[in-house]
């Protein structure tokens, strides 16, 4: 691979001491009483995993992971085990339930070594009707299992998404609430961080868009979102002490942009939870320069990563903005603010990287034949240096 990019493969210097710092965790205030566990009747139990487990495997020469190792949130950035910010750059998968012939062994050294991404976001579905883990707990999560050692042995960094998402209409039980399912989450994320104790290359996202009604019947506001993540992160931290957490921010993970807020619902109220990150997601024909003025005053203030975004509408379809895009793009290499596209497949939408019928024929080639048009510019993007200038 390519090490001279000037982003997260160029950070490691002759001489430089690997230095882990200490990763504290503040008391979480607790989860109010009226809503200690929303999860419906007669969940599903995760599948048990042995606790014991071999080392994780060494990540290969060049690759960022072995370069980066184990991340960490300093201040307002994603920093490498040196301490220095960096920038990752990748793709989501789709739903796994629904495209799972993409991710195979041809398409991740596509990933890893053409495209050069730094990163995979592995996008599980969590209701049973989008093909996600309730239908099949087990199914699904050994699914999630097998591209976390795909992504691994090629040395890319892992977002294990808990893809929750819903249409928010349901004003008792709205999968738009994260609180709906909190208790599937905690047994899905143990299960996972059981099995791959010791690996140096994950990140938890546990709670995509948070968006809709809550158990009460209002609005899924930060307030709801912030009590789940400080009933589920220390949860999570018993099991991956020093794994970086993603949290959804209200009203489809806009930091409220895309409801009746902004940013400050979430800045002026932060978790009191360390190495944790708070995710922002936009598609640029649809989400212009107030989205982005948003997001230019987040970063400024709190840790943020792009873990979704398109170059379309905000159903992942229709015309490409480039040109929105690529302001985006400038301000997030500016900032070094990680991201992720979304999405690796051959979805029939304009939003997928590949053309219809490339999965099925076996997954992306090298190059770019086998790609829509959004897929072919994004590719470029993470092959390049950073397009906007640093000093």
């Amino acid at each position: 691979m390519d090490i001279s990019r000037n982003r997260v493969r160029s950070l490691a210097g002759a001489g430089t001491v690997a230095a882990a710092l200490a990763l504290g965790l503040a008391a979480a205030p607790a989860a109010p009483a009226a809503t200690p566990d929303r999860a419906p009747a007669g969940a599903v139990p995760a599948p048990r995993v042995p606790a014991a487990q071999v080392p994780a495997a060494q990540a290969p020469a060049g690759s960022p992971v072995a370069i980066n190792g184990q991340l960490k949130v300093c201040g307002t950035k994603l920093c490498n085990q040196f301490g220095k910010p960096i920038q990752l750059r990748g793709m989501s998968t789709h739903g796994i339930g629904w495209f799972p012939g993409c991710y195979n062994n041809g398409s991740l050294d596509v990933l890893a070594n053409d495209w050069k991404a730094d990163v995979l976001r592995v996008s599980m579905y969590v209701d049973a009707v989008d093909k996600g883990y309730l239908e099949d707990p087990v199914k699904y999560t050994n699914q999630v299992h097998d591209l976390i050692e795909k992504a691994t042995a090629r040395g890319m960094y892992v977002i294990v998404d808990w893809h929750m998402l819903g249409d928010g209409n349901d004003a008792t039980w709205g999968d738009g609430d994260p609180w709906t399912y909190a208790a599937h989450a905690k047994k899905f994320f143990k299960d996972v961080a059981e099995r791959h104790r010791g690996k140096n290359n994950l990140l938890f996202e546990i709670a995509n868009e948070p968006n809709g009604k809550n158990w009460q019947g209002n609005r899924v506001d930060w307030w709801t979102v912030k009590t789940y993540a400080e009933d589920l992160i220390p949860y999570i931290r018993q099991f991956a002490p020093n794994t970086p957490v993603l949290v959804g921010t209200p009203d489809w993970a806009s930091f409220g942009l895309s409801g009746p807020t902004d940013e400050s619902e979430v800045v002026n109220n932060p978790l009191q939870l360390q190495n944790i990150m708070y995710t922002f997601h936009f598609y640029a024909a649809s989400h212009g320069q107030r989205y982005l003025d948003g997001l230019t005053r987040a970063a400024d203030r709190i840790p943020v990563f792009v873990s979704e975004f398109g170059t379309q509408n905000n159903l992942g379809e229709g015309a490409n903005d480039f040109t929105m895009t690529q302001k985006y793009l400038n301000l997030m290499a500016s900032k070094k603010i990680s991201w992720v596209n979304w999405n690796y497949s051959d979805d029939h939408r304009s939003g997928a990287a590949f053309k219809p019928g490339t999965c099925a024929a076996g997954g992306p080639s090298v190059g770019t034949a086998s790609l829509k048009e959004a897929g072919a510019w994004i590719r470029g993007k993470i092959r390049t240096a950073d397009d906007f200038p640093t000093s």
